[in-house]
């Protein structure tokens, strides 16, 4: 039997592609397998689901080979379960991943250690990209700070100089904390 495995890593992202894919392809509606979770993570129910249904001789198919894993020793650790069960996988968009040869598996080994490559690079791209911001004066890290008229009203008060702390907190039930960082943040800008 085959059995199509479709995976997008958000709820905002569409399976459409991959469903009309496996369908060409003659993997029947009811023999597919769908969910919207990160492949970085091995735990995802529909995948679990899929493995334990299957049967000898089945044929796992999927439309790109990151959407069964996106790391290699969970993809290779994937391929071995399903290659003990005595069933195969097979990749619509990497014609050479066919695991019903040796030389399928062979290349897996070889694409699955790309696919983690390429996750890497894209990682380490991003955190140089985040160093280099982190360097430049004029970027604001973190959430906006949301306007609060009550803090606005605590360093009002502070400005005039005719309050304690003490008085400020309690007028504005904003706490101490909260005032003196305000206070330290607005002398950086300043």
């Amino acid at each position: 039997m085959i059995k199509g495995y479709a995976r997008v890593s958000s709820d905002t992202q569409s399976l459409s592609r991959q469903l009309v894919a496996l369908k060409e392809y003659g993997v029947e509606e009811q023999n597919v397998y769908t969910e919207k979770k990160s492949g970085k993570n091995r735990e995802r129910a529909e995948l679990n689901r899929l493995l334990s249904e299957l049967e000898a001789g089945d044929i796992v198919v999927v439309k790109e080979l990151s959407r069964i894993s996106r790391s290699t020793k969970d993809m290779l650790a994937l391929v071995d379960e399903i290659t003990l069960k005595g069933c195969f996988i097979k990749s619509l968009s990497e014609s050479w991943l066919d695991t019903s040869s040796p030389q399928g598996t062979f290349l897996l080994t070889i694409f699955a250690g790309l696919s983690q490559l390429e996750r890497e690079l894209i990682r380490n791209r991003c955190l140089e990209g985040i160093a280099v911001a982190r360097q430049k004066k004029d970027v604001v890290w973190g959430r906006p700070k949301k306007r609060n008229s009550r803090i606005d009203h605590a360093l009002q008060m502070y400005d005039t100089g005719n309050y304690s702390m003490k008085e400020i907190t309690e007028a504005t039930g904003t706490a101490r904390a909260t005032i003196y960082r305000r206070l330290k943040e607005r002398d950086i800008t300043a």
